[in-house]
């Protein structure tokens, strides 16, 4: 989903550092609240873990320019479930910064946006696992109906952040209008997928249950 050099540009793109400092903010507070919960070497070494997932999505996936932005198979549900929303963020921060650093140099001017739409939604979708999930049930337990609840909020959030983002840019003109839709139509297809490989994930979870207690893992994973 990274949103294409030129689509907001001049003085429009201050907003983005604005957006992405609240970001930074709830991961900030999801962190602090991990490490009161399972302490700091927990969250440096489920970061780690997140960050060279999240670089690897990003960089040996397939991905393809589509509209205004690019369509990634993200995972970020996935992250969510297995690590928690504070190491799924930083994964995505952290990730998201090493692609651009040594690789995208030219996706720079566009790391507020970009980190901003990957983390947002993130964070919506942590706020719809608490509400849909039951307390007594470990992630490895849930339907494919909760998987694609988590999806949908996941990346109906990327997508509602980059038709935000071209429309501030580029404004309502037929063209671009034309573009956010191919864009929209296009991720459809991730919306679909990513649950099949969340419910895949955690199936595997399941004959991991040796881990069940490893510093590692969301403690909701298995319990």
């Amino acid at each position: 989903m990274h949103i294409e050099p030129g689509v907001v540009d001049g003085a429009k793109i201050v907003l983005s550092y604005a957006t992405a400092l609240v970001a930074f903010g709830f991961s900030a507070k999801a962190s602090i609240d991990m490490i009161k919960k399972d302490g700091l070497l927990s969250l440096v070494g489920r970061s780690v873990l997140t960050t060279l997932f999240v670089f690897a999505f990003f960089e040996l996936l397939p991905h393809h320019a589509v509209g205004v932005s690019e369509v990634h198979l993200i995972l970020g549900s996935t992250l969510f479930l297995i690590f928690g929303p504070a190491a799924a963020s930083i994964g995505l921060i952290l990730g998201l910064l090493t692609q651009g650093v040594f690789f995208a140099q030219f996706d720079l001017p566009q790391y507020g946006m970009n980190v901003t739409t990957l983390l947002l939604p993130l964070f919506a979708m942590s706020a719809i696992a608490r509400r849909t999930i039951a307390d007594n049930t470990a992630y490895v337990d849930i339907s494919y109906k909760q998987a694609l609840q988590l999806s949908f909020t996941y990346q109906g959030g990327i997508v509602a952040w980059v038709a935000f983002w071209a429309f501030y840019g580029q404004g309502f003109g037929a063209e671009n209008l034309a573009s956010v839709a191919t864009f929209g139509i296009a991720y459809l297809s991730v919306v679909l997928l990513e649950p099949l490989l969340d419910l895949a994930v955690l199936a595997g979870a399941k004959s991991m249950q040796r881990f069940k207690n490893s510093s590692l893992f969301e403690t909701r994973l298995f319990n």
